[in-house]
């Protein structure tokens, strides 16, 4: 009976892993988020990893952390404070202490606290916690020294046995939450196939690390995470948003009976996509590692011209060198995607942290009059049906599309469902038909969608040649005459504004007699609707509508905000949305919220603001 009241049941909980960049954080964050998936529990990630290739070992900008949100309901975000802190050294507790609840609980490895590692990350006495004030309780473990311990006989040297101790707390965070350790030994032996005994080393230091914290009962209490509602039937598995949306292109191709291809550069973060899409020959992918983002962009739109879907995967910066040819796309009326993880800029910038600053860039970063549909992925495994989408609206409207991701949702992961592709519309291109042999020219089109024909290079009678000068509409001929081009540029507006009749309208959450309405777009839609959910819970009539498309804006965007006397869009930019919507929508009444951090929102910090924006 007393074993039993030592386990407490938790609706959820946030853990975050912290050490140096080469400490195995990820994996140790990782594979805990794989474990509590297998056992039914919601699950949302947030690696953060450090702008530096490889900081000097124990230094403060050299910390990598890892954030998991585990709940036995829907899970949103991953978090704002966690209850349990791993601090592997003490650049590491110094720096995320303020991710920590002030009630939670910190371990750390002792044997990372001496007086060079204290010196490292500069602290000015030889007390880290009474230094930074930590009222938390905390549990020092000699990881280290149990870690080589562990591997006296493995024949492992002192420094490969070291590298096994992010499994040590592992083991021990395992246990703190009573978590079966047959998934986590199941993830090594596949991770280091090639390397047996590394896997077996890690294992042991895993289960040493759990048996630790079993034997010298390190924490009052243990904690368990039922789910309480129970998923729907199917296979699910861990998925980030890199990998969702390489998923969602392959899928897209398969639908529309299209060999894919990739012409990218490596870029951080969307440089993932690329690893994942080179794994894939067999379904009939093709990638390209090209010379530079320009090459990139442009053997992209050849691979269009050819009749391939075609894709190229940049951030920020890339997007700046892509957009000659990705104009060169707009002007020839080529289905093209383009994937923009973005990142925090501008520049170089924060290249590993995640914002919001690229909207303007995707709606008109290029010369001329350039009109381009942009969607903006919602969450890591809603990349899979962003992309999807971006596909098909690409294909079917002879037109590049942007498709907005951030560094938030393409390296954060969650449970996903793996989909049934017969429940996905169908992807019909426009091509040419043989009855139009003889009379078609290049810019004849669909009435119904404006979007032109496609006649791909080889099908007899059909030959043509499009390029970046302007064309006749009557001919395809290079054309110079002001009301021809006056013509093409309003043709070209036309079509992608015709777009809004094939995608969803705005739906709206929450109260329909709300005070306030929140808005966002893209990857913020879990801390919104959570601070939503808060504040409906709390009394407050609020309302949330999230926008996944915004060039063009669901039919009826306009209808919607009108109803609302008090609207706050939210956003991790300096109002860019914002800014669209009040040209969109003359005369709208608009509030803000904006942080560009190179971090996701607070959901603390969004709720206080809404309210006090109830409160005016």
């Amino acid at each position: 009976m007393a074993d039993e009241m030592m386990v407490k049941e938790l609706e959820e909980v946030v853990v975050r892993f912290s050490g140096d960049s080469g400490d195995g954080m990820q994996l140790a964050g990782n594979i805990f988020s794989n474990v509590s998936a297998t056992v039914g529990n919601d699950i949302c990630t947030f690696p953060d990893y450090p702008a530096d290739i490889r900081a000097p070992q124990g230094s403060l900008t050299g910390v990598s952390g890892f954030q998991v949100h585990i709940g036995a309901g829907q899970v949103y975000t991953p978090g704002d404070r966690c209850h349990v802190l791993v601090a592997m050294n003490p650049s590491a507790l110094k720096t995320q202490i303020k991710f920590c609840k002030p009630q939670g609980l910190i371990i750390t490895d002792s044997d990372s606290f001496e007086a060079r590692d204290l010196e490292k990350a500069q602290f000015k006495t030889d007390n880290p916690f009474e230094e930074l004030g930590i009222k938390q309780e905390v549990l020092e473990v000699p990881i280290s020294s149990m870690c080589k311990e562990s591997l006296k006989d493995s024949g492992l040297d002192n420094k490969s046995a070291l590298r096994c101790k992010n499994m040590f707390a592992l083991g021990l965070v395992c246990w703190l939450f009573n978590r079966n350790l047959a998934a986590a030994e199941k993830m090594l032996r596949e991770k280091f196939a090639k390397k047996p005994e590394i896997a077996e080393a890690n294992i042991k230091v895993l289960n040493d690390g759990f048996n630790y914290g079993a034997n010298t009962h390190a924490s009052v209490s243990t904690y368990k995470i039922e789910s309480k509602a129970p998923k729907s039937k199917g296979l699910y598995t861990d998925i980030n948003g890199n990998k969702a949306t390489a998923y969602g292109l392959i899928a897209a191709a398969e639908k529309a009976g299209l060999e894919l291809y990739l012409g990218s550069y490596p870029i951080t973060p969307a440089t993932d996509i690329l690893h994942e899409l080179a794994k894939h020959k067999s379904l009939g992918v093709k990638t390209v590692q090209c010379e530079d983002e320009i090459a990139g962009c442009a053997s992209a739109v050849g691979a269009a011209f050819a009749g391939a879907l075609a894709v190229t995967t940049t951030s920020g910066p890339g997007i700046c060198l892509k957009s000659e040819a990705m104009n060169l796309a707009v002007i020839g009326e080529l289905p093209l995607v383009i994937v923009n993880v973005q990142r925090g800029g501008p520049s170089t910038g924060l290249p590993t942290k995640s914002e919001q600053t690229d909207l303007l860039q995707a709606l008109y970063g290029r010369n001329g009059e350039s009109p381009m549909p942009v969607i903006a992925a919602t969450s890591p495994t809603n990349c899979f049906d962003a992309a999807y989408m971006a596909c098909k609206i690409a294909l079917e409207h002879m037109t590049p599309v942007v498709l907005l991701t951030d560094a938030f949702v393409a390296n954060g992961s969650a449970a996903w469902k793996l989909p049934n592709l017969n429940e996905y519309p169908a992807i019909n291109p426009p091509y040419v038909t043989p009855d139009m042999a003889g009379n078609w020219t290049p810019y004849q089109r669909n009435e119904e969608t404006g979007a032109r024909y496609w006649a791909i290079p080889g099908t007899e009678g059909f030959m043509h040649r499009i390029g970046g000068l302007e064309k006749s509409n009557e001919t395809g001929a290079i054309s110079t005459e002001p009301e021809n081009h006056n013509k093409m540029v309003h043709l070209r507006q036309a079509k992608v504004d015709k777009i809004a009749d094939y995608i969803p309208e705005l739906e709206v959450l929450g109260d329909e007699d709300a005070d306030l309405l929140i808005v966002g777009w893209g990857g913020t839609y879990g801390h919104l609707r959570l601070a939503m959910d808060f504040m409906r819970d709390h009394g407050k009539k609020v309302a949330f509508a999230h926008f996944q498309y915004i060039n063009p804006l669901p039919k009826n965007t306009a209808d919607v905000l009108r109803k609302y006397k008090k609207i706050v869009v939210a956003e991790q930019n300096l109002g860019q949305f914002a800014g669209f919507l009040r040209m969109k929508i003359p005369g709208l009444n608009i509030s803000q919220f904006n942080q560009v951090k190179g971090q996701p929102f607070v959901t603390r910090e969004l709720i206080d603001a809404f309210t006090k924006l109830l409160e005016e």
